[in-house]
């Protein structure tokens, strides 16, 4: 079922480049069809903002007096939860809380031998805007994942848009949203939502940073806005590479494909292997657990159409291998797990030994799973409390300091052309020169 690709072929690596390349086509026509919503929303606001949401969501008889949830709203949404999903929802929320806990920056200050002084100081993002998405991907765990770091930061404000499911909202959604102290949550989805927080309307609160995942409309919507607002990434489809040897159970990694190919038809899922025995058993084990998956047709779609098997034989070849995939997820079942993460340099989050499924990191691990995908890695990090921080130098110089250094930097700056600079130090020195 999976392609089958074998690392001993002439330019493997180049030809591997190119086959990843291809997930990552972007429709032109969706970013135009964003910029518009977005320039219609920046100028005509809540007007705007309610035509789009008439136009897309199931919700017909939306209006600015019914956009934002009201507390009674909530109230009666929240008692539809089973305790079984809210008990759950708890653990993980506790479990996420802990481990981002552990994420805080400290400041620092020191003098230098010129008694001139610098320190480093933190502070928390103002207001952050959570996108959920609605629909059959609405997940409690998008809730605790995004909005958990920020508050972990000290983020005051969090405000949640999360599109229509039709009559009704999943309670799960709403519960963990309460968990997080979320401040308000907006009846909205799609680029009008992104641009909504972006720019603020009467309704919607204007926001300094974005963060959560959604479809391709969304994720250009973020992209576009980026500069009017912070955004945490444009994420692509869920995507895992799994590390197999002759000693891997070839049904639990079977499990483990599926559980990212039923995410998305663009999804991807791929096998490393020593052995193409493993890689046959695995692919048996693909076409029996689809059979009784509820998205069994998701999940075949994404696996045909971009599963890979690949079969790799040399150490170095298969380190090279998972640094140029950069995958989202990395799940390493062989025996030398230990030996292959000391040389992985571009991954999204590890996952070691055969008891340690990546659906486990989805929900209550405790680290984040919103992380970079379509080989993002190789720049960029999951969501932590760092990106909901915001950090700045303070610089005070003494007398005796810009004395002893102020020579350099009109040397520096003279070099670069810029007189304005050098004399800004020559006055406080008593070197002015007289320009023009």
């Amino acid at each position: 079922m999976l392609k089958l690709i074998k690392s001993n072929q002439k330019n493997f690596l180049a030809k591997l480049d190119i086959i990843l390349q291809k997930r990552k086509t972007k429709d032109p026509k969706i970013d135009l069809k964003v910029k518009s919503i977005i320039q219609d929303i920046r100028k005509n606001k809540d007007l705007a903002l309610i035509k789009y949401e008439k136009k897309y969501s199931n919700i017909k008889n939306i209006s600015l007096k019914n956009i934002t949830f009201s507390t009674s709203e909530k109230k009666k949404i929240i008692k539809r939860l089973d305790k079984k999903t809210r008990d759950s929802i708890d653990l993980s929320f506790n479990r996420i809380l802990d481990f981002h806990k552990r994420q805080k920056l400290s400041p620092y200050s020191f003098t230098d031998k010129f008694k001139n002084s610098f320190s480093y100081k933190l502070n928390a993002i103002s207001r952050v805007g959570v996108y959920v998405p609605g629909g059959l991907a609405s997940y409690p765990s998008s809730v605790l994942m995004n909005c958990i770091p920020a508050l972990v930061a000290g983020v005051k404000e969090i405000y949640m848009t999360t599109p229509s499911m039709g009559i009704t909202y999943n309670p799960a959604v709403i519960y963990a949203a309460q968990k997080c102290r979320v401040k308000e949550i907006y009846k909205i989805g799609g680029a009008q939502a992104i641009a909504a927080m972006a720019y603020g309307t009467k309704t919607i609160q204007k926001v300094d940073k974005i963060v959560g995942p959604g479809n391709a409309f969304v994720a250009s919507a973020k992209k576009q806005v980026f500069g009017e607002v912070g955004i945490d990434m444009i994420a692509g489809p869920s995507e895992v590479t799994i590390v197999a040897d002759k000693w891997s159970k070839p049904d639990w990694i079977a499990a483990d494909l599926i559980a990212q190919a039923e995410h998305d038809i663009s999804s991807q899922s791929i096998v490393l292997a020593d052995d193409v025995k493993i890689i046959k058993r695995i692919n048996y084990f693909l076409l029996q657990q689809l059979k009784t998956l509820p998205k069994k047709s998701i999940a075949y779609k994404s696996l045909k159409n971009y599963g890979l098997s690949i079969l790799i034989k040399n150490q170095k070849v298969l380190i090279d291998t998972i640094n140029l995939i950069a995958p989202e997820h990395l799940e390493i079942f062989a025996k030398n797990a230990k030996k292959i993460l000391k040389n992985i340099r571009n991954v999204g989050s590890v996952f070691l030994g055969e008891y340690s499924p990546e659906a486990i990191g989805d929900y209550l691990a405790g680290p984040n799973h919103v992380l970079p995908t379509s080989g993002s890695a190789r720049f960029s990090s999951g969501l932590s409390v760092y990106d909901f921080l915001k950090r700045y130098s303070v610089i005070k110089m003494t007398k005796s300091g810009i004395e002893r250094l102020g020579t350099s930097v009109i040397n520096l700056a003279e070099y670069e052309n810029l007189e304005g600079h050098a004399n800004s130090i020559k006055i406080r020195l008593k070197k002015r020169k007289l320009i023009g």
